[in-house]
């Protein structure tokens, strides 16, 4: 349904929050913990409002902790559980402007709105209200906080906290994160029960301060993303999986100085005999923490032994050992990936080989040490794989990728690209056994043409994706691709078929 009025004047109608300190919002309480310089009197903002409009809405104090300062539609300040005449005040007319003054002329008489027309936003109930907010991001929904008496109620209603995600390089997340935990910690003094995930990847201004804010204030979490984050560090992330018992989803890719993730010593010792110090992490992904080493991994290994899914791309650093290590405390991995890994060999292919039946992911792309031997191995032993990726592994031939057709009859998606030596001979016996295959990656495979293509295509009907880039591959094979394959989108560089 579309409404009549415009967005600002349904927060002009929306009953203001009273002053005085039973209506303190998140702005108050982001001012109370800020540094501030204080802006000049009423009187003078009056004065100068165009050449002080940037000058006010930097100084005053407010979630750019939350928000990025370039918005300043998010600003709060010590004014805002105060008067109207505060800095509060002064932020919220910026934004929402009054109407223009030849409204209010004496000659003009504006016609009473039938009571139909008059669609506020008031009228919704506040489980609609609600479930709009649930669609908002953190800093959005702070700003909703700030309209009136009843948004902010409905803001931080505990339904809506479950979750929170911070973005950006500028923000300040520790403050940020301190100031929020603090306002959810205040039906429960100093424990956030409700909170279960917290997301702030890519915000490079978190440290261990910000870490240790969520460790101490949120017992209950179960999945930390800190991507991209490299102010943290080993002793920041042992607190948190240390006093998170609930913790099953971490993610700390791109995190440098993490180099290994296990209790604290004081847990190890306190804890034991509870869960025998492990950690229940399922779900762990250490993409580019390139000081990662095989003790390290071991020491993942023995405290995470409930671990289903581990992503250790480029970890240049890991070896066979390390494998070795994680098969034996980890036997329930599902999804593995080892890509760029280059001390990475046939050896710890036949380690990876001893999780059987229970691995369906398995990426060793450009392992240059990989060969036809450790692909046996994985296909002997891993009949259930659904998903290889071997790319750039050159040591990879037409016998190896026969042997893992003949024995993985389920895979769905492969990419061999890079493989020099795989051919035609390769592929036919790949489409006469996989006919469930959907993703297909040939790129820049020299010996591929396409008599190999026109037999995936008769066979593989429910192909999806065909990667060919840089393949000396015909116009006339990829039609008939398309042909039987109508649903296959092709990814090539042959000008000549569009």
């Amino acid at each position: 349904m579309r409404c009549p009025l415009p967005l600002a004047i349904w927060f002009s109608r929306c009953p203001q929050m009273p002053t005085g300190k039973g209506s303190s919002s998140i702005s108050s309480d982001v001012s109370s913990s800020t540094d501030h310089t204080p802006t000049q009197a009423q009187k003078n903002v009056a004065t100068s409002e165009d050449s002080d409009l940037s000058m006010r809405t930097l100084s005053t104090p407010s979630p750019a902790l939350i928000c990025p300062p370039t918005l300043p539609g998010f600003q709060n300040g010590r004014g805002s559980s105060t008067s109207s005449s505060s800095i509060t005040g002064e932020t919220v007319a910026m934004v929402h402007s009054p109407p223009p003054t030849r409204l209010t002329h004496p000659l003009i008489r504006l016609a009473s709105r039938p009571q139909k027309e008059q669609a506020s936003i008031e009228r919704l109930p506040d489980q609609s209200m609600v479930h709009i907010f649930s669609f908002l991001p953190t800093n959005q929904l702070c700003r909703c906080a700030r309209v009136c008496r009843r948004w902010y109620n409905l803001a931080w209603d505990p339904r809506l906290w479950r979750t929170i995600r911070l973005t950006g390089e500028t923000i300040n997340v520790d403050r940020a994160l301190k100031v929020l935990t603090r306002r959810l910690c205040q039906d429960t003094p100093n424990v956030c029960l409700m909170l279960e995930t917290v997301t702030v990847s890519g915000c490079r201004r978190l440290t261990d301060r910000g870490l240790y804010t969520i460790a101490q204030c949120c017992p209950e979490l179960r999945r930390l993303e800190v991507s991209g984050c490299y102010n943290i560090s080993n002793e920041a992330v042992f607190d948190v999986v240390s006093l998170c018992p609930n913790l099953e989803h971490l993610d700390v890719s791109g995190c440098s100085k993490v180099t290994c993730i296990s209790l604290t010593r004081e847990a190890s010792i306190k804890l034991s005999p509870l869960h025998g110090k492990q950690i229940s992490i399922r779900y762990l992904d250490m993409t580019d923490c390139f000081v990662l080493e095989d003790e390290g991994l071991h020491t993942i290994a023995a405290h995470c032994t409930q671990l289903t899914h581990l992503y250790l791309r480029r970890c240049v650093r890991l070896t066979d050992e390390g494998l070795r290590y994680l098969m034996v405390y980890c036997a329930s991995i599902k999804e593995l990936s080892v890509s760029d890994c280059r001390f990475v060999s046939d050896f710890g292919l036949r380690e990876i080989a001893k999780l059987e039946s229970r691995l369906r992911y398995l990426s060793i792309a450009h392992c240059g040490r990989v060969t036809d031997v450790g692909i046996r191995y994985v296909a002997k032993y891993c009949g259930k794989l659904r998903y290889l990726n071997a790319r750039g592994c050159e040591g990879l031939t037409d016998h190896g990728v026969e042997y893992l057709a003949k024995n993985c009859a389920k895979l769905k998606s492969l990419d061999i690209g890079k493989c020099p030596l795989v051919s035609d001979t390769g592929l036919e016996c790949l489409a006469l056994n996989c006919f469930n295959l959907k993703r297909l990656s040939l790129k820049s495979c020299e010996s591929i043409t396409g008599q190999g293509l026109q037999i995936v295509a008769a066979n593989c009907f429910d192909l999806q994706m065909l990667n060919v880039q840089d393949c000396e591959v015909s116009v006339e094979a990829l039609r008939f691709v398309k042909r039987h394959c109508k649903r296959c989108v092709i990814e090539h560089t042959n000008p000549a078929f569009f």
